[in-house]
């Protein structure tokens, strides 16, 4: 989730001393701000998104300050906007958290225009749609290359400002320095043919991989390869620095994979079929994990295959186990997206009448729901802030945030091309007939349980999961669903572990030589009779 992976972006900054600025009031009691962008910047019509950032602050950039707890920013869609032409930012320009430009409180701040550039996408589907195309930086439009930005302003907004204020994006973030290859770390990217296709736009797949210690001193030996899923990173899997998460001086050694697969709608693709993603599993699996296991010497046998992976990896490891179950040996999922849409976070999206609100215990009172926390309770976001921050960064689900991946992944495509939503992104009001096509689609316990009588006896074995009883976005709750099930399941029985850990936040689990030696039993224990598992034991 967003929760695990934070960039920072670094952009220009004016001096502290620069001269202050006024916004004009306009008749409705409000400032204007203009914001263009240079032709030097970029030379052709832009459709996307403008974007102007306040803050009282300067030390970081103000569009690096903005998030569902941040300053607030301000922001339009733009259709064919050419160099030097100007979008106007007037009184009534929406924003998060305030709500209007004209609620901003007098004061001096630091503005700062940004331009998040769209392409169009003439789907297979028949649908053509605008969104951003990821450009190798996983989908962030703070620091994507292309995008622009522009040096922050100090000006003065108050009732008695006379004068407009121009801001000018002449900045272009540069592309994205792939990290080079090792002796231990190799990447792999590729143009996915399937999804090119189908988004109608040129669509890449990545991996990094992870060699084991002695892998060229061992030409004979061939590995297990566990596939770390989650969220783009062009960093090796396990985070040790090029280091194999199971890299000791003895003892088995196996190859890590990360996979990088970010879509138009977010850092990661979630890595299924899906109505809006397009068929990212069908890449995945006929394009990417063949490009990877032919590259090294993988035993490449399902039993040696281990899916692992947090939070949106977590869901991606369980989801893929459960979606392609002949295809790997095990997964190994800590702390899951929601795996029980009944626990959507803690929302159920099929009986709540609201996402954002619960009635209370009497008429008089209306309770809002929390979307983080600490271990000792106390909130740190709501459900609604979040939800009203992606909705400024984009509409039509395309902000790139956590919430709007969700839709894109697990709902029906609308009737304008994108996805239509769990519920009113402004209100919180639930749509139960997109919560049917999320459970029927894409609910991880309904489908293992509607289905158990035939995917019980290729799962039943192969299913793990961790996660801390005071996770930080509520995502125990599905898994204590999902363990309810599992606990009741015959014929065949259930024979994985969940281990919920009091107290502990997102994203608790066994990591390093604890994940590596539950790894390698399942390899040991349900490989078949005659398999290789020595040569890689060394």
């Amino acid at each position: 989730m967003r929760r695990i992976v934070v960039f920072a972006v670094a952009f220009a900054i004016a001096a502290l001393g620069a001269t202050a600025l006024s916004a004009t009031v306009t008749d409705q009691g409000g400032p204007t701000i203009e914001v263009s962008f240079t032709a030097a910047a970029h030379g052709e019509p832009i459709t996307g998104r403008v974007y102007v950032a306040v803050s009282r602050t300067n030390d970081r950039s103000p569009i690096d300050q903005t998030g569902e707890t941040g300053v607030p920013f301000f922001g339009l869609n733009v259709e064919g906007l050419k160099p030097g032409e100007t979008v106007s930012f007037g009184a009534d320009t929406p924003g998060y958290p305030v709500a209007r430009l004209r609620d901003l409180p007098a004061g001096d701040y630091w503005l700062e225009p940004f331009v998040n550039v769209y392409t169009r996408f003439p789907r297979a589907d028949g649908h053509t749609v605008w969104l951003h195309m990821d450009q190798w930086e996983g989908q962030n439009w703070k620091r994507s290359p292309g995008n622009i930005y522009g040096t922050p302003v100090r000006m003065h907004l108050g009732p008695q400002s006379t004068s407009a204020i121009r801001l000018t994006a002449d900045t272009v973030i540069p592309p994205v320095v792939v990290p080079p290859d090792t002796a231990t770390v190799k990447r792999i990217k590729l143009r996915s043919e399937i999804l090119s296709k189908w988004w109608g736009q040129p669509i890449y797949l990545g991996a990094t991989i992870t060699l084991p210690a002695g892998y060229d001193d061992h030409p004979n030996a061939k590995y297990p390869i566990v596939y770390s899923e989650g969220h783009f990173s062009l960093g090796p899997p396990g985070g040790r620095g090029g280091a194999a998460p199971n890299d000791t001086a003895s003892g088995p050694k196996m190859i890590w994979v990360s996979l990088q697969h970010p879509s138009p709608y977010y850092d990661d693709s979630y890595g299924v079929n899906s109505a809006n993603n397009g068929p990212y599993g069908d890449a995945i699996m006929q394009e990417l994990i063949p490009a990877v296991e032919s590259s090294v010497r993988a035993i490449r046998e399902p039993w040696a295959r281990i899916l692992t992976g947090g939070s949106t990896g977590g869901w991606i490891a369980l989801a893929h186990q459960v979606f392609y179950p002949d295809f790997y040996g095990g997964a190994f999922a800590l702390c899951p997206d929601s795996v029980d849409f009944r626990y959507h976070q803690i929302v159920n999206v099929y009986e709540d009448a609201n996402a954002y609100f619960r009635p209370g215990r009497s008429e008089w009172v209306t309770l809002e729901r929390p979307d983080t926390r600490q271990p000792d309770g106390n909130i740190t976001a709501m459900m609604k802030d979040e939800n009203h921050f992606e909705l400024m960064v984009g509409d039509h689900s395309r902000s790139g945030g956590q919430w709007d991946i969700w839709e894109a992944t697990y709902g029906p495509v609308g009737d304008d091309g994108y996805p239509k939503r769990i519920w009113d992104k402004q209100t919180g009001d639930i749509d139960h007939g997109v919560a049917d096509y999320w459970k029927a689609h894409f609910d991880l316990r309904n489908i293992l349980e509607t289905n158990w009588a035939t995917l019980g006896p290729k799962v039943a074995n192969k299913i793990n999961l961790y996660v801390g009883d005071a996770d930080t976005y509520y995502l125990n709750m599905g898994v204590h669903e999902l363990n309810d099930f599992l606990t009741k399941a015959d014929d065949p029985k259930w024979t994985g572990e969940i281990v919920f850990q009091p107290m502990a936040p997102h994203c608790w689990g066994p990591r390093g030589a604890e994940l590596t030696d539950k790894i390698v039993a399942q390899i040991l224990k349900y490989a078949p009779a005659g398999a290789d598992t020595t040569s890689w034991r060394y």
